[in-house]
């Protein structure tokens, strides 16, 4: 069906409690926990309360903390392990979580004995463990249309949880993205408000039990959250942490419909979003939290803020925001803020400023969630029995089955002309970047927050789409071969080209428009070479969202939509793949749970509005019993194809649109690059072309003479890249390294007559293996430490060296991807 996003003409942020629906809590009045709740209140301190209501990463907190300040909960963080490891297994959690328990049960201060809970992004699986079974992300679990599926999702996600000490989850996420450019619409399900909300009763059930049986809220289920209340999937440009310009009913039937369900099936919290809705930041909205979420929604949990939320509110700042809590939230997420929150809210409300019975609400509702979860008799959290049994339970054949289930069901088929179902008994080429990368077809939110830095081997257990197609088609006696760049020692029957996005997550995968990879044509080039050879080619695409894909789906005789799968690979071979008696074992079932944009400008939900049609609509997804004689579609992006705007700097060994390369010899005479060679006035910098992965895609730098000299990349305008700089964003260099001059090579950035920053980086360069292509990068933070203006960057990227330097480059560009990244702690200056 159709979902049509109508802006109507008030879009001011008044709210009508009575034009929202009529809630009803679920679960029974509890005569006899609320006796409990109100002996624990009357034996807690003001220190004590306000330490329920607050919420710190395990990165910033230690379990001597937790006694001191009888915080209410722990959270780790997409970036927070155990003991600051990189990544961890299931004993290290359990351990952590042994430590913060025990400190909060610790009444030996005189204190009152409240369990900790711990909460976590475990949002397509228990995505921070080691070893954990990891589903498809929820842009693909929209695909399968299949509510009892996601039901058993939850089960298995609890399951794992417990059985590393953890009893509270982040998920599900109930957003109702309306624009893919977000960089969060993956981790919603569909763009169709009816869908999400029919998937909301049935992973919550799954993840906390079904309410009104034994099993609700048991030793194998976890507390669940509704998030991010509310309307963060409808922000102008789709910008994450922006504002949702839209009407009332806009935001009530579209993008709050997965809350009257998530409450009705007995969620225990609701996230508050960072967004704003109408300019009113969602963490200050006493309207929409108290009046409409408590009041009208009746909701009987505790509401939750995000990770330092309320700093965003005016008038607050991380460590001090009583408006929020005012506001209706109970508990906030100061991860690396509490203690300064700790010490500021516990004044104001000794001082009135937050009233007391506005403390005692936001405890209470702690209280009796930590209560129906049982906690206060559960013992230590390795004392549950899927922490006994945690090795048969984390990551067991019956889970991944589920997963690889919810892979072949994900599966959207664009296009065939008649290459699908493949014989597994040919010659089977599998190509791409993505074939053999479990992190790529995992996405966001795997191990790291952006999941990225790592490799196959932090995934024991899971398998790649190579290694599931080379299995079968080992198992049917064909034969396969592995090459991401598409070369082959012995021609193939049919080609498998997997490709597609990078990882990322939040504000990391905002886009400023629908084009993929623009300026970068290497995918396309793959898939074009190999059909020019007589080749029938398949491409699996992985992706987080709908993009403009219309020259890749004709440069291919099939084109499937694989989304972000998760763990199980083989999956995407259970339907590919005919068996080894020809059957088809599986077909594909996957239906768009996004309209896919005609155009790289076109946003479908907005277009429909006015009428115009997608490329292929809400829905769509062919089978095997369609014959699919698709005509070419239209190669017009609707936009210049600039690789700059999407933070390509210089690709193909070029700069992007408007961009000069330009070299400075030691003598300060400076010369742009329009054609190569070419060299500085002085000769000390030479460039020449350079052959990477084809002809002259790379640029060849070679240092003489006496002095330093540089090359560097200069913008048409200043850039502002101050939101990259503060998250975890890389300035990403693919080079290879034949030659380090003793001078010593150093990365830069200039913004200006006096403003810029330069960062030694020849003593790690020298460590880097010689004449071997690799994506270095540096974070963007080096330079803004070292004296950057990040904000209006006029040369994103400087290179100085000396006599004896010869590097080849082939891009320069914005990304969270590197095979090296070097460390800034050793800082230049303002020039």
């Amino acid at each position: 069906m159709p979902i049509h996003f109508v802006l109507a003409a008030d879009t001011a942020a008044t709210v009508h409690p009575a034009s929202w629906p009529q809630g009803h809590w679920p679960l029974p009045p509890d005569p006899a926990l609320e006796a409990r709740v109100r002996a624990l209140l009357a034996n807690m301190s003001v220190e004590d309360k306000v330490g329920q209501m607050i919420q710190a990463d395990i990165k910033y907190v230690t379990p001597d903390d937790v006694r001191k300040y009888r915080l209410g909960s722990i959270l780790a963080g997409g970036n927070s392990k155990p003991y600051g490891q990189r990544t961890a297994a299931a004993a290290q959690w359990q351990q952590l979580s042994d430590a913060f328990y025990r400190a909060s049960m610790d009444t030996s201060g005189g204190r009152p004995a409240i369990p900790v809970l711990f909460g976590i992004d475990a949002v397509h699986g228990h995505n921070n463990l080691v070893g954990s079974t990891l589903f498809p992300q929820n842009v693909g679990l929209g695909a399968t249309r299949d509510p009892q599926l996601i039901h058993q999702i939850g089960e298995v996600t609890a399951r794992e949880l417990r059985a590393s000490g953890i009893n509270w989850t982040f998920a599900p996420t109930l957003t109702v993205p309306q624009d893919g450019r977000w960089g969060r619409a993956y981790e919603g399900y569909s763009q169709n408000p009816a869908l999400v909300a029919q998937y909301a009763g049935a992973i919550i059930e799954g993840l906390e039990g079904r309410l009104g049986t034994p099993q609700y809220l048991d030793a194998y289920h976890v507390i669940a959250t509704a998030k991010h209340f509310v309307g963060d999937g409808g922000t102008r440009g789709g910008k994450d942490q922006g504002d949702a310009e839209v009407s009332e009913a806009v935001l009530r039937d579209v993008h709050a419909a997965g809350y009257p369900p998530a409450i009705g099936a007995g969620v225990q919290v609701v996230m508050v979003s960072f967004s704003s809705w109408n300019g009113v930041k969602m963490a200050g909205n006493k309207a929409l939290i108290t009046d409409v979420l408590k009041g009208r929604m009746d909701f009987g949990g505790f509401v939750l803020g995000d990770w330092n939320a309320h700093g965003q509110v005016p008038g607050c700042s991380n460590e001090d925001c009583p408006v929020a809590y005012n506001a209706g939230l109970d508990m906030l997420e100061a991860p690396d803020s509490w203690k300064g929150l700790y010490k500021n809210t516990l004044a104001e409300v000794k001082s009135g400023v937050i009233p007391m019975s506005r403390v005692d609400d936001a405890v209470s509702r702690i209280l009796r969630v930590k209560l129906r979860l049982g906690m206060f008799e559960a013992g230590l959290p390795s004392s549950n029995p899927l922490v006994r049994d945690s090795a048969q339970v984390i990551g067991s054949p019956a889970h991944r089955a589920l997963a690889r289930r919810a892979v072949r069901e994900s599966l959207v088929l664009l296009k065939n002309d008649g290459v699908l179902p493949i014989d597994p008994r040919q010659h089977v080429l599998v190509a791409g970047d993505g074939a053999d990368d479990i992190s790529r077809q995992n996405g966001g939110w795997t191990l790291t927050w952006q999941g990225t830095g790592l490799t196959n081997a932090d995934f024991p257990g899971a398998t790649s789409i190579w290694a599931g197609i080379r299995a079968q088609v080992k198992a049917a006696g064909g034969s396969a071969e592995l090459s991401p760049d598409g070369s082959y020692e012995q021609r193939p029957d049919v080609a498998i080209v997997v490709f597609g996005e990078d990882p990322y997550a939040e504000f990391q995968g905002d886009l400023p428009n629908l084009a993929y990879r623009p300026g970068n044509d290497h995918d396309l080039d793959l898939l074009r070479r190999l059909r020019g050879q007589g080749i029938p080619v398949v491409a699996v695409f992985l992706t987080g969202r709908p993009l403009w894909m219309n020259r890749e789906i004709n440069a291919a005789d099939a084109f499937v939509v694989a989304w972000l799968p998760g763990s199980e690979g083989e999956g995407v071979a259970d339907v590919l793949l005919r068996t080894r008696d020809g059957r088809v074992a599986h077909d594909f079932r996957g239906k768009l749970a996004y309209a896919w944009p005609r155009t790289a400008v076109q946003i479908p939900v907005a277009a429909a509005a006015r009428g115009e049609p997608p490329q292929f609509p809400y829905g769509f997804g062919l089978t095997y019993a369609d014959h699919d004689h698709a005509d070419r579609l239209p190669e017009d992006a609707g936009i210049e194809l600039s690789s700059a705007r999407a933070g390509v700097w210089f690709s193909h060994g070029k700069p992007a649109q408007g961009f000069a390369l330009r070299l400075s010899g030691a003598d300060g005479a400076a010369v742009n690059v329009t054609a190569t060679p070419a060299a500085t006035a002085d000769g000390n910098l030479r460039i020449s072309a350079f052959d990477y992965r084809a002809q002259e895609d790379a640029r060849a730098l070679v240092w003489s003479g006496s002095g330093t000299a540089r090359a560097a990349l200069v913008a048409p305008a200043p850039l502002d890249v101050e939101r990259e700089t503060n998250g975890d964003v890389l300035l990403v260099t693919t080079l290879r390294v034949d030659a380090l001059s003793s001078d010593g090579a150093s990365i830069g950035v200039g913004c200006g007559t006096g403003c810029g920053a330069e960062v030694p980086v020849g003593g790690q360069l020298a460590a880097l293996p010689r004449g071997q292509w690799l994506r270095v990068g540096i974070p963007l933070k080096c330079f803004r430490d070292a004296g950057a203006d990040m904000s209006r960057l006029q040369q994103p990227f400087e290179w100085t060296s000396g006599a004896g330097e010869r590097i080849a480059v082939t891009e320069v560009s914005l990304g969270t991807v590197a095979d090296r990244t070097l460390d800034c702690a050793a800082k230049g200056g303002r020039r």
